[in-house]
């Protein structure tokens, strides 16, 4: 399965806790003055539309399932809507798919200014920003609520956007659950195998061309949005791969960069190999401090005050349910490919994720996965009515729009000794990750991706020294590649995916700057 710099996963690990303008005079959507300048503008019955806001009902299960979303506690309502798109920017007249949007309108109070609206992308790239929004809107956002429409959308090819389709239930199940660590030729043959019919499944399902769901047309959609909900500029709140989405929109949008936070940032100088590397190693820092932790608990999953040795009782299990599953409350096996799943979902969040976490290690080593299992299934957004958000398809879809390379299984093993001493643990996992586009039916559109926004005004780019998933040094790299005075990089002494919400210091900045307009200093750091 791919390698996920995604927040996917700690958007999942919120159900752990059932375990443990004013409008303004809007700049038209064009091309842009960045990359690409030369694409024409939106028609006029596109950039004339008007959204139509009713009540919102319950998501999809291509969104992930759930409830009705609940009034936020001052009363506000939920509302959902739509926005038609072109297909292809490139010539917009021919066809268009439809967005789909939520917001919360500005709560205004104490009678301050409305600042417009605030967009958020919650990652993946794959998230629902339809039923994201609201399950964090309360706790997290509240204060921004205040004074911004809080917005977020499901971006082309995910969830109820022309979400990307591939395989059906049984064959996601039997997909998810095929040996990820292939140790012999069969093996070898078998995760092949199963990579390309998920690209055909893919290719054959979804009723949206895969080569129109990459981040440069999400950009471009960001734009449609911003001119359609009357903002001038885009105020902007990326998390994981929205720092992506984020830096892509700067880079073809400077002048319209507005209010914008990149938090948990993904790496803009990395290709495929590069992020596959970062993150075995990320996850394997993550997993160290863990079991770190783990030996200052009354219970932990292994004996003894030596780290090391919970690293081994992990390894140990991951070697035992290779050959060997265990059985769970579901029905469904634990795998070791699942184990692994479980043990990455869970390293996302150590406030939610390392208690669970330890209680399914010490579970599944006694012979039972459930908790585990669990925590797989949000990774992989099973969903309470046994199907599957499209989540996965979308991710797929996504990054290989997004990335040109392209490997062979003999360029996995010719890596495979790096991934190793990066991680004991994810390094396997992870280089075979690699062949996730290897039969991708479309091309991707660079090794890399560009950013640089001169011009722009500043952009806060956050990294977490702890992040599993999207290692410390890429918020670094984007805060450089943005531009000088444009990319404002603040540090965060800490565990988890994603700052703003758990560290009081981070959250104090963020907001000031998006409600009152104070810039941090650059190279700020937050203990």
């Amino acid at each position: 399965m791919p390698n996920r710099p995604s927040s996917r996963a700690g958007i999942a690990l919120a159900s752990l806790a059932v375990l443990a303008a004013t409008a303004v005079s809007a700049c038209s959507p064009d091309s842009g003055t960045g990359e690409t300048a030369s694409i024409p503008a939106v028609p006029a019955a596109l950039s004339d539309q008007k959204p139509h806001w009713t009540a919102c009902s319950a998501p999809s299960t291509a969104q992930g399932g759930g409830d009705v979303p609940e009034n936020l506690p001052d009363g506000t309502t939920w509302q959902c809507s739509t926005m038609r798109a072109p297909l292809d920017y490139a010539h917009p007249d021919d066809g268009t798919i439809e967005l789909a949007l939520v917001r919360a309108k500005s709560s205004r109070k104490a009678n301050r200014e409305r600042l417009g609206s605030l967009v958020f992308n919650f990652g993946g790239p794959g998230a629902s920003g339809v039923s994201t929004l609201p399950l964090f809107a309360e706790d997290t956002y509240a204060k921004l609520h205040e004074r911004y429409d809080l917005v977020s959308f499901d971006p082309r090819g995910v969830g109820d956007s022309a979400g990307v389709k591939c395989l059906g239930t049984k064959a996601m199940d039997a997909w998810l659950a095929v040996d990820l660590t292939p140790d012999d030729a069969a093996e070898e043959k078998a995760y092949a195998d199963g990579v390309r019919t998920h690209a055909r499944s893919c290719e054959d399902n979804s009723g949206i061309a895969l080569n129109h769901v990459g981040t440069q047309d999400a950009a471009r959609d960001l734009d449609l949005m911003r001119h359609i909900l009357g903002d001038e500029k885009l105020n902007y709140f990326g998390i994981s791969y929205g720092t992506q989405l984020g830096g892509v929109y700067a880079h073809l949008f400077p002048e319209r960069v507005g209010r914008t936070v990149l938090d948990a940032v993904v790496d803009p100088t990395n290709d495929t190999l590069a992020n596959g590397l970062g993150q075995a190693k990320g996850f394997q820092g993550a997993l160290e401090s863990f079991t770190k932790d783990c030996t200052k608990r009354e219970e932990c999953f292994f004996d003894g005050k030596d780290p090391a040795s919970g690293q081994k009782a992990v390894t140990a299990l991951l070697d035992r349910l290779d050959t060997k599953p265990v059985p769970t409350a579901d029905g469904r096996p634990l795998t070791q490919s699942l184990a692994l799943n479980g043990i990455a979902a869970a390293l996302y969040d150590r406030e939610m994720g390392w208690t669970v976490l330890n209680d399914g290690l010490a579970a599944a080593a006694k012979g039972d996965g459930s908790v585990l299992l669990f925590l797989a299934d949000g990774l992989n957004e099973r969903t309470d009515d046994d199907g599957y958000a499209n989540g996965n398809a979308a991710f797929a879809a996504v990054s290989c729009a997004d990335y040109s390379d392209r490997f062979t299984a003999a360029d996995v093993r010719r890596h495979l000794p790096e991934f190793r001493e990066a991680s004991t643990v994810f390094g396997v996992w992870m280089a075979w990750g690699l062949l996730q586009c290897t039969d991708w039916p479309v091309a991707g559109h660079a090794p890399t991706v560009e950013v640089t926004a001169g011009g722009a005004d500043p952009v806060l780019v956050i990294g977490n020294t702890g992040d599993p998933a999207t290692p410390y040094e890429g918020a670094k790299r984007m805060a450089e590649k943005l531009g000088k005075g444009v990319g404002i990089s603040l540090t965060v002494d800490g565990e988890g995916h994603g700052t703003y919400g758990a560290n009081d210091c981070l959250t104090e900045l963020v907001d000031t700057y998006l409600l009152d307009g104070t810039v941090p200093e650059d190279n700020t750091t937050c203990s």
